[in-house]
C-alpha cells in the first residue's frame, strides 16, 4: 500500500519508514526538508504542516492509503492533516502520555484517564487536542499512540546518550540517590513497526504506548550503561535535596531522573492494551547496547529537535557536586 509518514528523517520516523519499506510499502515523507533526507527509494516532499495548502500541493495526486504521523507539534498542523488525510484506511498518531491532565505523575489507570481539554499550546495540551481533532475525521481508523519514554539508535533528544558518554568516559558520576526508582521504555525499532502494523490493520482507540511498569530501574539502566560501555565510572549517588539545593534539574540536567515524589508513580502506567495489540517489549540492554554501537558511529549529534535544550549536566557543575558529596 501507499504509506505516508508524517516526519520519517528523524529518529522514530526514521524507523517508520524502514519498518514500511521492510513490510513492502511505497513510501513518502512529508517533511520541512530541513533535517536529513528519507532512505533510497522513498517519495520525498517538502512543505510547512502549518500551512493548509503545502500538505494537498505536496502530495499533487499521489493519495496515500495508511499514514503514521510523528511530527504533529502544532493545532495547525493538526487540523491540516485532518482536512487532507481524512480518507486513508489506516492512521496511526505519535501523541504522549504528557496528553494525560493528570500525568506527571500519574499513576494512569488506563487509556480512559482525562486529557487536557485546553487552549494552551503547551505540549500536552497540543497532543489532546490533535488527538480529538483527526479523530473527528477518521473515527475508528485513528489510533493515538501516548507514547513515553522512547530510547534506540539515531536519537538526537540524547537523554540516554548523555548518560552513555558520560559514563563511557569513567571516574566520578554524579547520580540521583533514588536509583530504585521505576522506569520503563520502548525502543524506537519496536515502536515503529507496530505503528505501521497498527494503520495495516486500521486499530483505532488510544493505546500507553510504552514499556510495563517495573520494567527496570534508574539504576538498572544505568548499571547496563556502565556494562556496555565498558567504562571504569564509578557511580556516586547525592541525596534529592541537595541536587535541588543546588539547581540541578530533574530530567535535563540529570535525564531520566524524576523528583521521587512524582517518580514513584509517573512510571506506574497501565499498558494492557499496547501488550494485547502486540506492541514489543525489547530486552534493555539491547536498546543500550545498540543505542551506544550507532553513537560510537554518529559523528557530532544535530540540536535537539522541536527547540528542546540539549540535555546533561555541566561538568563544572559535576564537580562542584562530586566535592560537596567527599569525592
Amino acid at each position: 500500500m501507499r504509506l505516508l509518514v508524517l516526519g520519517g528523517t528523524l529518529f522514530l520516523g526514521r524507523h517508520v519508514v524502514a519498518a514500511a519499506l521492510a513490510r513492502g510499502h511505497e513510501v513518502a515523507t512529508f517533511t520541512r526538508g530541513l533535517t536529513g533526507t528519507p532512505a533510497d527509494g522513498v517519495r520525498a516532499l517538502h512543505g510547512d504542516r502549518d500551512d493548509p495548502a503545502a500538505l494537498p500541493a505536496a502530495l499533487d495526486g499521489w493519495a496515500p492509503d495508511l499514514v503514521v504521523d510523528t511530527s504533529c507539534q502544532t493545532r495547525a498542523a493538526a487540523r491540516n492533516a485532518a482536512a487532507a488525510l481524512g480518507g486513508v484506511r489506516g492512521y496511526a498518531f505519535v501523541s504522549s502520555l504528557n496528553a494525560y491532565r493528570t500525568w506527571p505523575p500519574g499513576p494512569l489507570r488506563g487509556e480512559d484517564e482525562p486529557v487536557w481539554e485546553t487552549d494552551d499550546d503547551g505540549y500536552g495540551p497540543v497532543k489532546a487536542f490533535a488527538e480529538r481533532e483527526l479523530a473527528a475525521v477518521l473515527g475508528d481508523r485513528f489510533l493515538t499512540a501516548r507514547a513515553g519514554l522512547i530510547v534506540g539508535p539515531y536519537d538526537t533528544v540524547d537523554r540516554l546518550g548523555w548518560w552513555l558518554r558520560r559514563i563511557a568516559r569513567g571516574g566520578d558520576v554524579v547520580v540521583p540517590e533514588a536509583l530504585d526508582q521505576p522506569i520503563a521504555l520502548v525502543d524506537a525499532r519496536d515502536l515503529a513497526g507496530w505503528l505501521v502494523e497498527m494503520a495495516e490493520r486500521g486499530v483505532g482507540g488510544a493505546v500507553n504506548a510504552t514499556g510495563p511498569a517495573g520494567m527496570t530501574t534508574l539504576g538498572g539502566l544505568l548499571e547496563v550503561c556502565r556494562d556496555v560501555t565498558g567504562g571504569d565510572a564509578r557511580l556516586v549517588p547525592v541525596a534529592e535535596d541537595e541536587l535541588l539545593a543546588a539547581g540541578v534539574q530533574p530530567w535535563q540536567d540529570l535525564p531520566l531522573w524524576l523528583p521521587r515524589e512524582m517518580a514513584s508513580t509517573a512510571w506506574d502506567v497501565d499498558t494492557t492494551r499496547a501488550r494485547q495489540l502486540g506492541l514489543p517489549v525489547r530486552p534493555v540492554r539491547e536498546s543500550v547496547a545498540d543505542t551506544w554501537a550507532w553513537l560510537r558511529t554518529a559523528g557530532p549529534l544535530p540540536e535537539p529537535p522541536h527547540g528542546l535544550p540539549r540535555p546533561g549536566l555541566d561538568p563544572g557543575r559535576e564537580a562542584a557536586l562530586l566535592a560537596g558529596a567527599g569525592r
